[in-house]
Order: C-alpha cells, then structure tokens, then sequence
C-alpha cells in the first residue's frame, strides 16, 4: 500500500509539474514558431501551430530593417560593461560592510531600501540630471543609470555570502604574512567566485531587460533591443512575425549565458542555504 501511495503521489507530483512547465513555456514555444511563420499565418482562427514553411525573412527584416542588430550590439555594449561595473563596485561595497560592519546596519537597510524605490520615482530627476551633463542618448548615461541600480542588489546579495565565509581562513593568511589584499584575492574571492557569477547575471539580465531608462534617457544615437521592439508596432499594422524574431534574438544570448554558467548559478543561489545546513 505504501509503494502503491508513493507511486500515485509521485505520478500526480510529475504530472503537476509537466503541467506548469507546459504553463510556462507554452508563451516561449509559440514566439519560437511566430518568428519563422510568413505573414498569412501570424493571426488566423483556427491559429496555425505549425508554419506552412520556415520565414526566415522575419528575421533579416528584424535585425535589418528595424535595425535590430544595433540594438543588439547597443545592448549587449551597455550590459556588459554595466555589469563589469556594477560587479567591481559591489563586491568591495559587500566586504566592506560584512568584514567592516562599514556604516552599521542602518548603512545595510538603506542600501536594501534603493532596490524597493520604483524607477518612474526618479525618472525627470535622472532626465535632467544627465541632461544638465550632456550625456542624454549615449552609453555612459545608461551605464552608469544601471549600475546605479545595480550596484546596491550586488552589495546586498554578495554581503551574505562573505558574511557566511569562515574568518579564520582569512585570519590564518594573516598570520601567515599575507596582507589584507592579498587574503580578500586569494581566500575571500575564489570562495564567493559562485555568488558572484549568480548576481552578475542577473544584473546583467537587469540591464538587457531594462526599457524605462532606456526609453527617456536615449534618442538615436543609442537604442537597445528593448527600446526597439516597441517600434515595430505601427498603428494597425504590427508585424508579429519581426516581433517574434527580434525578441527571439533578445532572448538567445541571455538564455545562452545562463545555460553556460548554470551550474554557477545553482550554486551560487543556494550557498547561503547549503553553509547553513552544514
């Protein structure tokens, strides 16, 4: 009877969860098919499942015509060296406050209190901010706007992570000779390396993601993907087709990248939880 419940559990257990992954990607599977439909076929009743043939033509008109390949070599240019950024800054932010209580615990909430704040709250106040500068539509205004960002959930996320790292490894190459750099380089670094990968994905995602700022604070000269997109949609004329194929390109590095570092991922989001079992 208990190997008869467990099989029944576990069934209903399995099945529950091919239902939610069907849920959940069931969106994704029909942009994949959209993106190589031909026009005829983007919106019918009955809807069409399967395209008659492949229309790569969504494609090249995406990346081309809509200038998608800017966008993607805009966003993948603001994504990269913000996170590289965001990344520098908030690991020393994060070792500073777990190793040196830096600003107390007022300092650690105030910090928490950014990622709550909603960007349409600061949206004129960073208008005219980098306006006043001269830097509307270039990278270093959405670069540094994201990092702004950025910065205060990496110091957050990566403080928990030194804070769970032994002190003693550190204070033993202390006593060893080792200097302050050279134990926070050897010891403290190669052991977050997991927790770092994790948030600087993210933050990248963040930033590959973002369309508020980069909606008010870009006109032509920079324009990521997630600015594009929009622009596809004229009037009554919305070409599914492109916008399926574009947001497929959206999505295919991102996708790539977690993939690769997958395992890092995993372990970095669940090191807090395992040191503690442990």
């Amino acid at each position: 009877m208990k190997g008869r419940g467990f099989g029944l559990g576990w069934a209903l257990f399995s099945l529950a969860l091919l239902l939610a992954l069907a849920f959940f990607l069931a969106p994704v599977a029909w942009m994949l098919v959209t993106s190589i439909k031909p026009p005829g076929e983007w919106l019918t009743s009955p809807p069409v499942f399967w395209p008659s043939h492949f229309y790569w033509r969504n494609f090249s008109e995406a990346l081309i015509r809509w200038n998608g390949l800017k966008g993607l070599l805009d966003s993948f240019i603001v994504a990269t060296l913000s996170t590289l950024l965001s990344v520098l800054v908030g690991i020393f932010a994060a070792y500073a406050l777990a190793r040196y209580r830096t600003g107390g615990e007022s300092l650690s909430f105030t910090i928490l209190s950014i990622l709550f704040m909603p960007s349409v709250a600061v949206g004129i106040p960073m208008y005219i901010f980098w306006r006043r500068l001269g830097l509307l539509d270039s990278f270093s205004a959405l670069i540094f706007q994201y990092t702004v960002f950025n910065v205060p959930f990496i110091s957050w996320v990566l403080k928990s992570f030194f804070e769970d790292l032994d002190p003693a490894l550190e204070e033993s190459a202390l006593a060893n000779g080792a200097t302050r750099w050279q134990a926070f380089v050897d010891i403290a670094l190669p052991l977050a390396r997991p927790g770092i990968i994790a948030v600087a994905l993210l933050s990248f995602i963040f930033s590959w993601n973002e369309f508020f700022f980069a909606v008010i604070l870009t006109r032509a000269r920079v324009t990521t993907l997630p600015v594009i997109l929009p622009t596809l949609m004229e009037g009554h004329d919305i070409r599914w087709g492109s916008i399926a194929a574009m947001a497929t390109v959206a999505a295919a590095p991102v996708v790539l990248i977690a993939f690769i570092l997958q395992r890092y991922l995993v372990r970095g989001l669940s090191f807090g939880t395992i040191h503690e079992r442990t």
